[in-house]
Order: structure tokens, then C-alpha cells, then sequence
């Protein structure tokens, strides 16, 4: 049995359908469950950016956070807890092009050539089902006729999107729009530049997305034109896949392993964290398949989440719910749920203005808190009666975490960049809510 910072460690692959990789993986974490040798059971997953290698210096370094606060007894309640560890594995592919902007996103002075967009063809290309593939062959043959044929343009925006899985289609992130639309729409409100707020300073009222990041900005923020249109085009695509993806995977697979390891051990506390994607995936694993009783988690903690603001919301747009709204209403989590946000992530801010422009909307502050179209790890959980507003606080600080509701923690002093989740106090934080559970 591998430990990691002296926790017994069960990793768990997952291919892009939401299936177990490895039957064996599961059967070891259930035999070792069985004895019992753990009370609660930390299920963590990484996020969008990350292939494994870079997912088992994440866990790593984020249980080395967890060992340095319980080693520290800076927790009451922890007595007589002992806790295993369940990595999740999956699928996942890198949103923007690193070789454009080392931070991932699009910077000023930045050009996008036809290059750069047949290699975001090709990096969709692999991530999509077989069927999509020749679709995308196809969409790379007319990226040189882009700029002077609107024809070409339409017919590119369509071929991309007829490669992608519509089931994740909604009207949180606009997604919905973006199948509807016609494609040399589309391709036009891709191609304008998307003017996004500087980041405010951390401590107060709702994180923005912006270009005073470090130099960073959001995508479309700088560029325009039409190879810029396509960019968005394809990155949008990407974060869409990829938000499909780990629905599946969390909806179906992982929720299916901790349904069978709770029948094995039904006093077992699940503790669910995820980074970036990894949120919306532990999240579908909380929520469950349609039909199906709930699996009982104990806390949830969401870690610069890459979805919606408004997944839990009531009403966010005057009629509709958040797609996991009923994780909140139906009580799937029984401890608290612990959601970090930060200004400085632009990675999250990216997807948003997009959804924005392709929505229709001009905005003065695309993507923060007043626009529909914003992200959780940039703003919090949005529109949503159970959540608590909060700012991060330092190992031995006081929170009064309450069971059945929503923290909302600006971060913004401590998390610098979207993949900056690995501190003692973000590892506190989370502890905090576990002894509560």
C-alpha cells in the first residue's frame, strides 16, 4: 500500500466515458476499507490542465498541507479520525495554448496565426469521440480560407461544434447558445474583443476577471480579428468538452465507486475536493445519476472551481434553477460545502467572457459577479440563499462552519494563480469543515 504524507493513498483511473480504467484500483481501496482502517476517506481530483504526472505533484503538495494542519493539532474534533486518500485520474486537456502565453491566457501584443489554430485543432482532435475526429480534419482544411470567406467561417464554426457532445448543453454558460447559433454568427462575436474589468483588490465584494493579473487577460480581451474568433472558437469548444467530460466522470463513475464503498463501509465519512474541472466532477459525483438515492458526502470543498456561479442557484435568471441546485436543496451533502474564489485567476475568467459574448451580451463587467455568465472560482456560488460570504483565513483562525450551508472564502491574498491551491491555510480550511461533519 502507497502512502502519501502519511496517508494511506488509493489512485483511481477513469477513462473520458466515466469508466473504471482498472477494476483492481477499486478493489484495493475496498479491501483496505474493509478492515476498517480509516473513519473518512478524502476523494480529490485535479482539474482541466492537467495530465498524471502533473496530477501527482498537485496531490502531493496538497496533502503535504493537510499533514503539516493535522500534524499542527490546529483542529479540534480530529481525535480518533484516521484518513485515506482516493485520487481521482482522468482525462483532462489543457485549455489555452502555453506556447502562446506561458499563463494560459491571451496577453496584449499577443498574434494568433494559422498555426497556433491548427494546433488547437489538433489537441481537440485527440480529446473528441472517433466520430468527431473526421469533422475536425475537416474544420483544419478551411482555417486558410478564414479570413476572406464568410462561408468558410460558418462552416467551420459548425464542423467544430458537430464534433462535440451536446448532453452538457445548458443555459448556465451559455452553452446552450453556442450550439444555436449560426455559425458565421458565432464566429463573428468570437472575432470582437471582449473588454473584462481589472481584479479588484482582494477583500471585499466579487472577484472580476481582468488584464491587471500579473499582465495576464482574458481571452478575447486584446485580440480580434477573425483567427482570433477561431481561437475562442476552439477554446470555448475545449472548456466545453471538458466541463461534458467530467460530468460524466463524476456523475457516473466516481459516484458509482463511492456508492459500493459506502455499502461496504456505511459509517464511512466521504470528504469530496476538487481543483479547477475537479470541481464540477466532485460535484456530479455528489449529485448522482437521475433516479438513484443519494450517496451521503459529508463535506464538499471546491477549490478555485471551474463552473458555473450559478450552479447552485435559485432562479439565477428569474426562472431557472443551477444545474446542481438539488446537491444543496435534497441535502446530498450533509457537512458544510467550502468554496475558495480569487481574483487573480484568469484561468477560470477565460471561459466566461466568451459565454458573454456568445450570449449577446455587452456588459461593462463581463464575467464577474453581475454578469449572468460568471465562474465559481472567480466570484463564489452566485444567486444562492445558503451561501456565506467570507475571506480566507490565516491556520488557528475562527470560522463558525454550519452543516447545510455554502462559505464563500476570497482568497485572494493567499491563491495567486488558478493552480496556486496548495497552502496550509487552503488545507485548514477545508479540515475546518471535516470536524464539523
Amino acid at each position: 500500500m502507497k502512502t502519501v504524507s502519511g496517508f494511506p493513498y488509493f489512485e483511481v483511473q477513469f477513462t473520458k466515458e466515466g469508466d473504471v480504467d482498472d477494476a483492481a484500483e477499486v478493489s484495493a481501496l475496498r479491501d483496505y476499507l474493509k478492515k476498517p482502517n480509516a473513519t473518512d476517506l478524502v476523494v480529490i481530483s485535479h482539474g482541466w490542465n492537467n495530465d498524471m504526472s502533473d496530477a501527482r505533484k498537485l496531490y502531493a503538495k496538497f496533502l503535504a498541507c493537510l499533514r503539516d494542519v493535522l500534524d499542527g493539532k490546529a483542529i479540534d474534533g480530529m481525535a480518533g479520525r484516521f484518513f485515506a486518500v482516493m485520487a481521482v485520474l482522468w482525462p483532462s486537456m489543457k485549455f489555452a495554448d502555453e506556447d502562446l502565453i506561458p499563463s494560459g491566457a491571451a496577453g496584449i501584443g499577443s498574434v494568433v496565426s494559422a498555426d497556433l489554430v491548427k494546433k488547437q485543432l489538433d489537441r481537440l482532435e485527440k480529446a473528441v469521440g472517433t466520430a468527431g475526429r473526421s469533422k475536425i480534419k475537416r474544420a483544419r482544411a478551411l482555417v486558410p480560407a478564414l479570413a476572406n470567406d464568410p462561408k468558410a467561417r460558418e462552416k467551420f464554426a459548425d464542423l467544430v461544434r458537430s464534433a462535440l457532445p451536446k448532453g452538457a448543453a445548458d443555459a448556465e454558460d451559455a452553452s446552450n447558445t453556442f450550439f444555436k447559433r449560426k455559425g458565421g454568427d458565432l464566429m463573428d462575436r468570437l472575432s470582437k474583443p471582449v473588454t473584462v474589468p481589472a481584479a479588484r483588490p482582494s477583500g471585499g465584494g466579487a472577484a472580476s476577471i481582468g488584464s491587471a493579473r500579473g499582465g495576464a487577460a482574458g481571452i478575447g480581451d486584446t485580440l480580434s480579428g477573425v483567427l482570433a474568433g477561431a481561437r475562442n472558437l476552439l477554446n470555448y469548444s475545449t472548456y466545453y468538452l471538458m466541463k461534458e467530460r467530467a460530468g460524466e466522470v463524476g456523475r457516473g463513475g466516481v459516484n458509482g465507486v463511492l456508492r459500493d464503498l459506502k455499502r461496504v463501509r456505511p459509517d464511512l465519512r466521504l470528504h469530496l475536493v476538487g481543483h479547477s474541472f475537479g470541481g464540477r466532477l466532485v460535484t456530479a459525483a455528489a449529485d448522482g445519476p437521475a433516479g438513484k438515492p443519494a450517496v451521503d458526502i459529508a463535506t464538499l470543498t471546491l477549490l478555485q472551481a471551474a463552473f458555473s456561479q450559478n450552479a447552485f442557484a435559485v432562479k439565477f435568471d428569474g426562472a431557472r434553477n443551477g444545474g446542481f441546485r438539488s446537491v444543496v436543496s435534497a441535502h446530498k451533502v450533509s457537512g458544510p460545502i467550502v468554496v475558495t474564489y480569487s481574483s487573480h485567476d484568469s484561468a477560470v475568467g477565460t471561459a466566461y467572457p466568451l459565454a458573454s459574448r456568445i450570449a449577446g451580451q455587452d456588459a461593462s463587467a463581463l464575467g464577474d459577479a453581475n454578469d449572468r455568465f460568471g465562474g465559481m472560482g472567480t466570484n463564489g456560488a452566485q444567486h444562492t440563499p445558503e451561501s456565506v460570504n467570507g475571506t480566507m483565513k490565516a491556520v488557528g483562525g475562527a470560522y463558525t462552519f454550519e452543516k447545510g450551508k455554502i462559505y464563500n472564502l476570497d482568497a485572494g491574498a493567499i491563491i495567486a494563480d488558478h493552480s496556486d491551491i496548495c497552502h496550509d491555510e487552503v488545507a485548514f480550511a477545508m479540515l475546518k469543515a471535516v470536524a464539523v461533519s
